[in-house]
């Protein structure tokens, strides 16, 4: 979990409940509106020469594609059923997640291109020297000491950050290991590790996260795991050495998987949270095309870091109650 976050019980980045490649769109997939490999429903991913279209166009085409496959199996596993009113809901459940599945579709295909829309139609391939990066992480938004432990609470989780003094090379990066780990009625249902560094101008960019998703002992979900520079994943900035409000940035990319965006829209926010009152602080509004209805707002106060995080669909607030600093 790339710092604490509220989004159904999860994280934003790179999402647990997205619709992964087309995942449950189930039947007739033409006929109700998507049209494999160019766009969906109403929208026309046009690619030209705009490779972040292109990109777009493609996992529409892979959304689509993978939706007929399912719908298929979900069609076998229908025709299993004997008793034929218990068939015949089955088939109507298909239909039904289909419906809700395109729509989905159809908000990732269009998240996507507002993203392009703002960022250009560029490729993202970050350079990453990695003479370029220092040993520390010491922006001032995010001081990520190894020790430090940061625990934040929210009506529906607790969420304990460690910063540990283990380190992770990726694309020749030495990165700051960062332990994430939420609970939720006290029983821990995810575990990651996030590696970070921060470059020499002070921006401090996000490489990647092991993360599992778990119920008691058993391992769920590993969906929003990536590195930087495998399977096309590319790293991308946490926290802005010198931000301002409009800066609009990806903070990591992995088709499909995790594909985080940030807008910084205030630097003088004050905020109160059990752990105390912070003034001037950063506050960005975070979404993801996996997830287009998705929104937080979090806050972060110079020396200490992410103070607070705000769903803004639910109003939930996960707030900082404590930072203790050890060895």
């Amino acid at each position: 979990m790339k710092l604490p976050s509220l989004q159904n019980g999860s994280r934003i980045a790179g999402s647990r409940s997205q619709c992964k490649s087309g995942r449950w769109l189930a039947p007739a997939i033409l006929a109700a509106g998507i049209v494999l490999g160019f766009g969906i429903g109403g929208t026309t991913a046009t690619a030209g020469s705009d490779p972040c279209k292109r990109t777009t166009k493609v996992a529409a085409k892979a959304c689509g594609e993978g939706a007929k496959s399912d719908y298929n199996l979900a069609l076998g596993k229908c025709a299993n059923i004997a008793d034929p009113v218990a068939r015949k809901a089955c088939q109507i459940q298909a239909k039904a997640d289909l419906k809700d599945a395109i729509d989905t579709c159809q908000a990732q295909t269009d998240a996507r291109l507002a993203v392009c829309a703002r960022l250009g139609g560029a490729t993202y391939e970050p350079s990453i020297v990695p003479a370029n990066f220092v040993g520390t992480i010491s922006n001032s938004f995010l001081p990520f000491v190894p020790g430090t432990t940061l625990v934040y609470v929210s009506p529906s989780e607790s969420n304990v950050l460690f910063v540990t003094h283990n380190t992770k090379v990726i694309l020749g990066v030495t990165c700051v290991e960062v332990h994430d780990n939420v609970y939720r009625g006290g029983v821990l249902t995810e575990d990651t590790l996030d590696w970070y560094a921060q470059d020499k101008d002070g921006n401090v960019w996000y490489f990647g996260e092991n993360t599992h998703e778990l119920d008691g002992n058993e391992i769920t979900s590993i969906d929003g795991s990536f590195k930087g520079g495998v399977n096309g994943a590319e790293p991308g900035i946490i926290m802005k050495a010198h931000p301002m409000v409009g800066d609009f940035y990806r903070q990591e990319f992995d088709l499909d998987n995790a594909e985080d965006v940030a807008e910084v829209v205030s630097l003088t926010n004050t905020v109160t949270v059990a752990s105390g009152t912070y003034t001037n602080c950063l506050k960005t509004l975070e979404t993801s095309p996996l997830e287009p209805d998705a929104m937080e707002n979090k806050y972060y106060a110079s020396g200490v870091g992410n103070v607070l995080v705000v769903d803004l669909v639910t109003g939930e607030r996960l707030e900082l109650i404590s930072v203790t600093i050890g060895p």
